[in-house]
């Protein structure tokens, strides 16, 4: 089954505790090909963009940045995996690590909305 991600949008249902996203943040996600790119904002995170790429199971090798709502930009990558819904809706496990600031590992679940 290939998955699509053009014209989706997630919210973060799960998240660790050293991670800056909540159920405030929403992500627009668009995709060309196998790159997969979002804007997503809200909760602590003014601004923020990601770009992935896709494989043949939908699953996303990311790198992001934002900037939060204390002025601090920040970067990290992550590894999403997807899970089909028995309503046809996409929930992705993700893994990730900060590439600026401590360096922390950390892992999330958002789900499309």
């Amino acid at each position: 089954m290939t998955i699509s991600y053009q014209n989706k949008t997630f919210r973060p249902v799960a998240n660790t505790e050293n991670g800056e996203v909540s159920g405030d943040t929403i992500f627009h996600y668009r995709q060309t090909g196998n790159i997969v790119t979002a804007e997503y904002a809200g909760g602590n995170i003014v601004s923020g963009h990601l770009i992935a790429l896709a494989d043949e199971n939908g699953c996303l090798d990311m790198r992001y940045h934002q900037v939060n709502d204390k002025g601090e930009l920040q970067t990290g990558i992550c590894r999403s995996v997807p899970e089909i819904l028995p309503d046809g809706h996409i929930r992705l496990h993700e893994t990730w690590q900060w590439t600026s600031g401590d360096g922390s590992r950390g892992t999330s679940v958002v789900e499309e909305i």
